[in-house]
């Protein structure tokens, strides 16, 4: 499944969703339908605690709720029920997970990434985070505030976990994953390497697209080998492969969770390959006006207008 959060264009309330081609089926309305289907009935707070309506509240109920969706789905197509489906121009995308509890970052992840850096391979993961004021929809503007003026874009793959995740063994790492999504590390160079601490030029306000969907684990069932691209004005920028990746998913979550409890919804962004525009020569940060697009393989791709 491709799941999203999105908004008729003229309400404010956010619903889960999943993409079918050029259109949006809304899947609690197709659980009701299910559920009608095989005689059961179930009061709106039941409804709401197996399939929450709200993205923050599907995402934190994890796996459980993505379970229930996938039947949702099945049903509908099956059925070939197409109006409960909304097509694409009638609605906007917004951040799939709002507001996750955590969103882990890792730094130096990709050896030609530290190779254009000036920088060493880790032993270790490099960790760093962000905050839920960074995060913005597939289809919103970055907003870049004028106090930077080495504003960068960072393709990343991003793992979104799917229920509570302590000392994980990296054998059974991808039973607490949920899906998969894009993200664009944006950065404020200027402010990142003014400090060794790497957090005020990581996370500024409305900053770092996430989407445009998450796809779940059933469709994407090797994400070390996936092609990951970024663009500036449509001029490739970033080419690699997730295969590329130094530590890799099921790794880093065995790391992550031996430090920090996981919880369903939390999001880990998992490296930039090469390509950054502050290694090119010369450098070549955003304007006000680019449009920076980011892709991976077999999840999509989104485009973000830079805003000063």
């Amino acid at each position: 499944m491709k799941l999203v959060n999105y908004q008729l264009k003229e309400s404010d309330e956010s619903r889960v969703g999943c993409l079918i081609n050029d259109q949006v089926l809304d899947l609690q309305d197709a659980y009701k339908q299910y559920l009608i289907s095989v005689h059961e009935e179930k009061s709106v707070d039941q409804l709401e605690q197996e399939l929450p309506s709200n993205p923050q509240h599907f995402f934190t109920r994890g796996i459980p709720a993505i379970e229930k969706a996938q039947k949702a789905l099945n049903y509908n197509l099956e059925q070939e029920a197409i109006e409960l489906r909304m097509n694409r121009e009638e609605l906007r995308l917004e951040t799939p997970v709002p507001s996750p509890s955590k969103i882990i970052c890792i730094g130096k992840n990709y050896a030609d990434h530290v190779e254009e850096m000036k920088g060493d391979i880790p032993e270790f993961p490099v960790l760093f985070a962000k905050y839920d004021n960074a995060l913005i929809g597939p289809e919103a503007y970055i907003e870049k505030p004028a106090f930077t003026k080495e504003l960068d874009y960072e393709v990343e793959l991003a793992v979104v976990i799917g229920k509570e995740a302590s000392k994980v063994l990296k054998d059974e790492a991808f039973q607490y994953i949920a899906g998969y999504t894009i993200g664009n590390d944006t950065t404020a160079r200027d402010l990142q390497k003014r400090t060794p601490q790497w957090l005020q030029g990581k996370t500024l306000d409305r900053s770092t697209p996430i989407g445009p969907c998450i796809v779940t684990t059933d469709e994407i069932t090797d994400p070390a080998n996936l092609q990951i691209k970024s663009f500036v004005n449509g001029e490739e920028r970033q080419s690699s492969n997730t295969s590329n990746l130094i530590f890799d998913i099921p790794f880093l979550i065995q790391f992550i969770s031996r430090l920090i409890t996981l919880k369903p919804g939390d999001i880990i962004m998992t490296g930039t390959p090469n390509g950054v525009g502050f290694a090119r020569n010369p450098a070549q940060f955003l304007q006000d006006g680019d449009v920076v697009g980011v892709e991976v393989e077999q999840i999509g791709h989104m485009e973000n207008k830079v805003v000063e």
